[in-house]
C-alpha cells in the first residue's frame, strides 16, 4: 500500500464480470486509474482475494447478494475487518433486509405503506380493488417480485408460500398506481451530496410472474428532481440509524396517490449509480473514492 498511489478494489460478482451489464465498472476502473491509484475489478465472494492488501473496497455491482444475503453479510464483516469498507459493514447489515423502511417509517419519512410476512404469519392481503406487489425482504432488481390483482389472491399466497419455503421473509406493499404514468426517480448522492437523478418506467408488468426475468431499469432517462424529491430524499438519509458516513447512497421514489414523493427504496449497498447516463459525475464520484480511500 502507498500513500501516493492507493490500491482500491471495486467489488463485483462473477455473473455482472462476465455479462458486462455493470457499464459504470470499467469506466470507474479508468477513471480511477488516470487519477492515480491502483484500482483493481475484483469478485466478492473469490477465496483468493487478499482483501487486506487494499486501502478500500468499494461494493459496486454484487448483485447476485439477495440470493445469499447471511454469507454477503458475513462477508462485508470480515472485510471490514481487514481494511476499509464502503459503505460501512453495518449499513450492509441494515440495508440488505427491507424491513429498514419499518424504520424508515417510525422516523417519519413517507414510505410505501409496507408489511412484513415472516414463515408462520397469516397471510392475508390488502382487501381493496386496488393491485399489490409481493417481493422478499432480501431482493435485487426485482428478483422474486410480482404484481397482483383483485382475485389473484390464491397466485399471490402460492408466491408467499415458496419464499417461505426458501427461508425468505415476504413483503406486501400497495401496487402505487401513478407509477405507471410518473415512473419510478432514483436520486444518488455521494460523499454526501447529492449528484445526478434519473427517471425510469415501471418494472413490473400485470400478469408477469414472480420467477420471471425482469428489465430493472426500463426506459431510462436523466431527471430533473423537484425540491420535494430532494426533501423526502434526505429526510430517508439522515434517518439511517448511527448516520454512518456514505460514500455513494440512491434513494428511488415514486409517487401515492396524491402524488407527492415516497420511499420505495433505499439503495446503500451495490446501488447502480447511471454513470453511463450522466458521464459528467464519473469525476466526482473519482474524486471521493480517492478522498476516502486516503
Amino acid at each position: 500500500m502507498s500513500p501516493d498511489r492507493p490500491t482500491i478494489a471495486l467489488v463485483t460478482s462473477s455473473i455482472q464480470l462476465e455479462t458486462g451489464v455493470d457499464r459504470d465498472l470499467p469506466e470507474l476502473a479508468r477513471s480511477l486509474g488516470e487519477a492515480g491509484a491502483d484500482a483493481a475489478t475484483v469478485i466478492w465472494d473469490d477465496p483468493r482475494v487478499d482483501w487486506e492488501r487494499f486501502d478500500l473496497v468499494v461494493i459496486r455491482s454484487t448483485w447476485d447478494y439477495s440470493e445469499r444475503a447471511a454469507e454477503f453479510r458475513d462477508w462485508a464483516g470480515r472485510v471490514a475487518r481487514l481494511t476499509l469498507l464502503a459503505n460501512p459493514a453495518s449499513v450492509v447489515r441494515w440495508n440488505t433486509d427491507k424491513r429498514y423502511l419499518g424504520v424508515l417509517a417510525d422516523a417519519g419519512v413517507p414510505v410505501v405503506p409496507t408489511r412484513y410476512l415472516a414463515a408462520g404469519d397469516p397471510v392475508e392481503f390488502p382487501e381493496s380493488d386496488g393491485e399489490f406487489v409481493v417481493k422478499p425482504t432480501s431482493g435485487a432488481g426485482a428478483r422474486l417480485a410480482a404484481r397482483y390483482g383483485k382475485g389473484e389472491d390464491e397466485a399471490a399466497a402460492r408466491h408467499v408460500a415458496t419464499m417461505h419455503e426458501d427461508g425468505f421473509t415476504a413483503i406486501v406493499q400497495p401496487y402505487m398506481p401513478r407509477v405507471d404514468v410518473t415512473g419510478e426517480r432514483a436520486l444518488v448522492y455521494v460523499g454526501g451530496r447529492f449528484l445526478h437523478a434519473v427517471q425510469k418506467g415501471a418494472v413490473l408488468a400485470p400478469g408477469a410472474a414472480f420467477d420471471d426475468e425482469k428489465m430493472p431499469h426500463p426506459d431510462l432517462r436523466k431527471w430533473q428532481p423537484t425540491q420535494a424529491e430532494l426533501t423526502v430524499a434526505e429526510r430517508a438519509l439522515a434517518a439511517i440509524p448511527g448516520a454512518p458516513e456514505l460514500l455513494y447512497a440512491r434513494v428511488d421514489l415514486v409517487d401515492d396517490e396524491g402524488g407527492a414523493p415516497c420511499v420505495m427504496e433505499l439503495e446503500l449497498v451495490e446501488p447502480n449509480l447511471f454513470l453511463e447516463l450522466h458521464p459528467e459525475s464519473l469525476a466526482a464520484v473519482t474524486e471521493e473514492i480517492l478522498a476516502a480511500a486516503s
